[in-house]
């Protein structure tokens, strides 16, 4: 009998958290909607993560009050392409989101089944190259129980104090770190399945305030002792939050680097 295992895509499941308000984008619609060269962005994401991933599970974690999400998911679950973004026939579904992020990872991860990886991916990052869902992966079945795609910082950071005169203004420099330990954390980030898992159900019973400070699943495996590794990340992979950020995506697109 082999003891071969399953590839790594097949014992992973990605949750797609695309339930965002996306206020920043200036758009009457969920973030998730928004065109992006004209194809909607969690379409692209979705069709960024079945190229990289051919047989892992994805869940679309998506607005409860948008149809036009829904039915997207749908065609993409049914087997029909979609103006050539979404690969047919994919095992996709859709689960409505929650108030918060953490409460919509976790509405994720109740539909991944028995994967015993799962990777968080944003919607917002939707031209997110394979080569980044592919180190993910591979970090995870080398060992790592949590793995995130990071770039070096680029731009001088400082950490800031209430201004000594406010009449001047509001803030001033406190201190600036040195940019060789600072890293800019992307998605896809990948976890064991139990051990996200856990943790959230931790997250479930804090008070309102502590579960708000979890910005990413990341920062709660560092809160909860894990040790997070880093592997490298891409600049397409860029969270498409602004009206500037759009325009670059769209740029890239036109320019066809996206996914290559």
């Amino acid at each position: 009998m082999s003891t071969d295992l399953p590839p790594p895509a097949a014992r992973t499941a990605v949750v797609i958290v695309a339930a965002g308000s996306g206020t920043r984008l200036g758009r009457n619609m969920p973030k998730a909607a928004v065109p992006v060269a004209g194809v909607a962005m969690l379409e692209r994401a979705i069709g960024s993560v079945a190229d990289a991933l051919p047989g892992a599970r994805i869940v679309a974690v998506v607005p409860a009050g948008h149809p036009g999400l829904w039915q997207l998911c749908r065609t993409a679950a049914a087997g029909t392409r979609h103006d050539d973004c979404v690969t047919a026939g994919l095992d996709l579904v859709a689960v409505a989101g929650g108030a918060t992020r953490n409460d919509s990872v976790r509405a994720g991860l109740d539909a991944v089944g028995d994967a015993e990886h799962v990777l968080v991916h944003d919607a917002a990052r939707c031209l997110t190259p394979p080569a980044v869902f592919a180190a993910v992966v591979d970090a995870l079945a080398a060992g790592a129980r949590a793995v995130v795609p990071a770039l070096p910082v680029v731009d001088t950071i400082k950490t800031v104090r209430a201004a000594p005169d406010p009449a001047i203004a509001a803030e001033a420099v406190d201190s600036t770190p040195a940019r060789s330990g600072l890293r800019a954390v992307q998605t896809p980030q990948g976890f064991r399945r139990a051990v996200l898992v856990a943790a959230q159900r931790q997250v479930a019973a804090w008070p309102a305030e502590r579960a708000e400070a979890v910005t990413d699943d990341a920062l709660l495996m560092e809160m909860l002792g894990e040790d997070v590794y880093l592997v490298p990340g891409d600049e397409r992979a860029l969270k498409i939050t602004t009206e500037l950020d759009l325009m670059l995506a769209e740029a890239l697109i036109a320019a066809g680097e996206e996914h290559s």
